[in-house]
């Protein structure tokens, strides 16, 4: 029998050594992340691989995984050990590498396996580790499979079974690699910045972009796990600066950032300019709804409102579907749904059959961004970006609340504006418009602005968006009502900022 997990141990001890160490914490909503030696030692990923393993039989699904790894100084080490446990539940292991996530998402598919567990910490800092987990392609784990996997492990109820077995596939970057590039070349020039902050996507970002015939200008994309400039993460300021740098300094149309894991894609514009994830997704929407009639976009509750209101989606049929926040719910809506896209204001998009097959690419992102720019021959994508309707957003803030408050305050605001709306009550004295209740609360007024509050997945906090497409002004004002209603629960602390 493999040891119960503990929660907390002594390291440089025997026990440390000879005991699983497993933090209940790191498992999250729709993934998995540890501080490797002090949350999780290499038995305690052992210990997960055999709950893995004892879930994937315990579903019926064949007993067959692709493993990966990003680029960080532990990670193999970690994979491995997940492949013993994995094994010792009986699970055949397809060994992939070195990869992106997306790689891994994609062998599921070139290989015909139906499991997938990723190690990677993405964009954490040194010193994480974690593993991204699915057994229904191209679906990842929600809170249900996390819950059960969870108890499995903690309780040490992995079961030990014969016919594990280990394959390492040979060159399997050429097969990802090959999937996104046996394509059209891009039919107009094009210059972009290319920046991986030395994270694993500089190991095959630029030589896939450069095939479709991108002019590459590289950035931070030779491998150094200790990441020596920044955190390879697009939505960090000293990424963003960086890419803006070197595109202003180059002359490039476009910076292209990619996060650790090479999941997500940022953007910087010709003017240096960012361009936030969701409004990109706006741009992107606008295109490809002209090349797909009536097409159907998810879009997750902190993204702006234009996906509901600009006039050329709105001209184009465009149905617009707002959901839970989080890239496993995100996933799953889409291939229930049968949208062409989904578009999550972190950065992960989703793009369906016949542009990608469901899970989030940060590559696939990238192509279609220039794919797009390749259609609008002559037109910069500041100009792009400037033909969106003007709106007014704030940040995501998140005020503390402990994990054991925020749910129940979340589900009193959530009551205090579906009475209002009922009632007929007024925000400011607008009527209230819309109200979506499948993440926390998004309220609509009937000039185009609103406001989000919701529970962060994986912190002890509140999230709060708001937006408004009239003025600053109306933006700060819906700011405003929402710390108001906030403000009656004396649970919700301090915000990490503010306007």
């Amino acid at each position: 029998m493999f040891p119960i997990p503990q929660a907390s141990l002594e390291p440089n001890t025997y026990a440390y050594e000879t005991v699983p160490l497993v933090k209940p914490t790191g498992f999250r909503e729709y993934d998995a992340r540890w501080l490797f030696g002090s949350e999780i030692n290499l038995m305690g990923v052992q210990a997960l691989g055999l709950g893995l393993g004892t879930l994937i039989h315990e579903r019926g699904v064949r007993p067959e995984i692709v493993v990966g790894h990003d680029f960080r100084a532990y990670s193999a080490s970690i994979k491995q050990a997940l492949a013993n446990g994995l094994m010792a539940a009986g699970v055949t292991v397809h060994d992939i590498g070195l990869a992106l996530s997306p790689m891994a998402y994609f062998a599921q598919f070139a290989l015909d396996i139906p499991c997938v567990a990723m190690v990677t910490a993405s964009h954490n800092d040194n010193g994480w580790t974690g593993v991204k987990m699915g057994v229904e392609r191209p679906m990842t784990f929600g809170p249900g499979e996390m819950s059960r996997l969870k108890e499995i492990v903690l309780t040490g109820a992995g079961k030990a079974r014969d016919g594990g077995a280990y394959r390492y596939v040979e060159d399997f970057p050429e097969v990802y690699i090959k999937d996104l590039t046996d394509r059209e070349r891009l039919k107009h020039p094009v210059k972009a910045v290319v920046a991986c902050g030395n994270g694993t996507a500089g190991a095959f970002a630029p030589r896939i972009l450069e095939a479709l015939g991108v002019e590459v200008v590289p950035l931070d994309t030779g491998l150094d796990h200790s990441f020596p400039r920044y955190n390879p993460n697009p939505e960090d300021l000293e990424m963003l600066h960086a890419m803006r740098d070197a595109v202003l300094a180059s002359g490039a149309d476009v910076g292209l950032g990619f996060d650790g894991d090479g999941d997500r894609c940022g953007v910087v514009d010709d003017l240096g300019e960012e361009i936030f994830a969701d409004k990109v997704g706006v741009m992107l929407a606008r295109d490809l709804s002209a090349l797909h009639a009536n097409a159907t976009f998810v879009v997750d509750v902190k993204s702006t409102g234009l996906f509901a209101t600009d006039p050329v989606l709105q001209a184009n049929g465009v149905k617009t579907d707002y959901w839970k926040t989080g890239h496993s719910y995100m996933k799953r809506r889409v291939n229930e749904t049968g949208a062409l896209v989904g578009f999550e204001k972190s950065g992960h998009y989703f793009f369906n059959r016949p542009i990608g097959r469901g899970y989030d690419d940060g590559l696939v992102s990238a192509i279609a961004i220039l794919d797009m720019l390749d259609r609008n021959p002559g037109r910069k994508l500041s100009a792009l970006k400037d033909a969106l309707p003007k709106t007014w957003a704030s940040p995501t803030m998140s005020p503390h609340c402990a994990d054991e408050k925020k749910y129940g305050v979340v589900d009193a605001v959530v009551t205090h504006f579906e009475q209002l709306a009922a009632g007929g009550g007024t925000i400011d004295g607008q009527a209230i418009r819309d109200i979506v209740t499948v993440n926390g609360v998004r309220v609509t007024v009937e000039d185009g602005s609103w406001g989000l509050v919701r529970a962060s997945s994986n912190k002890p906090e509140l999230v709060v968006v708001v937006e408004s497409p009239v003025s600053e002004t109306r933006m700060r004002d819906m700011f405003r009502v929402v710390d108001g209603v906030l403000r009656t629960h004396p649970e919700v602390g301090a915000y990490n900022q503010s306007l």
